[in-house]
């Protein structure tokens, strides 16, 4: 049975409609138009805006669990708390470990992903620059050697080699570690997404990377090498190039200029992300991100030094928060926002059944009022309860 939606806007890739309608049928968009609808609508959603379910491509956790523990049970918790925020689609991401809990991990979430709650795996570390380590524990950072590379994409399924991409579909790295050029070379023949983070790298060391098939930028400014007139470092080669780079659009991690700034160079390559860690949707208090101890107050994750003063270690923000930042505080066209939460991540990772509202992708949708506050929300035709 096929169901007529209407709303004052609905935004697609190229623009806004409005009005707006949607036809649905099952868990699949049919049609989406502009103006007066082709019949009776069977809800009409009013005064609202009608964006795409929102895609995720850095979560840690939230609702108090993390991806981290590797469990079934707390996957899903993480996943529901973002679903009710509008996350549609998002990755699980795991902080840097020791090999063998990093594995395990991935293993578990191997299901989730083969069952469709999740998109994939994002492993950031543990091949990270020890000088820009941030909320990642130093004694497991590693140089990214060959094997260790391709034990982790394989640890969900070993069958996966030979340029088959598993559950593992992007990977955070600093490429001037020993091995880092070698291992970007790895990640693009797996079909898996190389991105250059928690990096030291210099304007030449990270264009060698991009060379080499790095595709995507890790929260950039956050956890790398400065800009720098004269050095313009790995921000200058990511923003320089044709490449996607991740913003995390909380007022904590970039100033609004400093997105003003990106979307203004390349706003078709611009990602929304949370990097959202346990306390996203959860209350103050202390956590932990990985191995490491994490203390969040008023919002804010940091690592737990006693001072309150740490390394920003993720973020609590969600990705209808990001939406609402970034269109609001920042200033941002609508158009360019949404996009940048659901458009781009998919192109991204490939994911072609997800990201517009275009007939033929999966019916994941998000109700804003507004003030960009989530209203409802709708995963493959089902809305969620909130």
């Amino acid at each position: 049975m096929t169901v007529l939606l209407t709303a004052d806007q609905v935004v697609t890739p190229a623009r806004v409609l409005a009005p707006g309608w949607l036809i649905l049928d099952g868990d699949r968009i049919t049609e989406v138009g502009e103006g007066a609808p082709p019949r009776t609508a069977d809800l009409d959603l009013g005064a609202t805006t009608v964006v795409p379910g929102f895609v995720d491509l850095h979560v840690h956790g939230g609702g108090g669990a993390s991806f981290d523990t590797g469990t079934a049970d707390a996957a899903a918790v993480v996943a529901d708390t973002h679903l009710s925020h509008g996350t549609t689609s998002m990755a699980a991401s795991l902080v840097t470990d020791t090999h063998d809990r990093m594995a395990a991990a991935v293993r578990e979430l191997a299901l989730l992903v083969q069952d469709g709650r999740l998109a994939g795996v994002h492993l950031e570390g543990p091949w990270l620059s020890p000088r820009r380590s941030g909320a990642h524990q130093p004694g497991s950072l590693s140089d990214p050697d060959p094997s260790s590379v391709e034990a982790l994409l394989d640890a969900a399924d070993p069958s996966t080699g030979s340029g088959r991409r598993g559950a593992v579909r992007m990977v955070t790295l600093a490429p001037e570690l020993a091995g880092g050029l070698a291992a970007v070379r790895l990640l693009a023949e797996r079909g898996v997404v190389a991105a250059i983070g928690h990096t030291d790298a210099t304007y030449d060391e990270a264009r060698a990377a991009l060379d080499a098939g790095a595709r995507l930028g890790t929260h950039l400014f956050n956890a790398m090498r400065p800009l720098h007139h004269r050095d313009p470092g790995p921000v200058g080669a990511l923003v320089d190039s044709p490449v996607d780079v991740e913003l995390i659009a909380d007022g904590v991690h970039l100033h609004p200029a400093v997105l003003r700034t990106v979307f203004a160079a390349k706003p078709d390559r611009c990602i929304l992300v949370t990097d959202a860690m346990a306390a996203a949707g959860a209350p103050d208090g202390d956590y932990r991100l990985g191995p490491m101890a994490i203390e969040v107050r008023e919002g804010v994750a940091r690592l737990a030094d006693g001072s309150g003063t740490g390394a920003i270690a993720g973020s609590t923000l969600t990705m209808a928060a990001a939406v609402r930042f970034a269109a609001g505080e920042a200033g941002l066209p609508l158009l360019d926002v949404v996009r940048a939460a659901t458009t781009t991540p998919a192109r991204a990772w490939g994911l072609t059944d997800v990201g517009a509202l275009e007939p033929g992708r999966r019916a994941d949708l998000v109700v804003l009022d507004d003030r960009l506050d989530v209203v409802r929300v709708m995963r493959a035709g089902a809305w969620v309860a909130r």
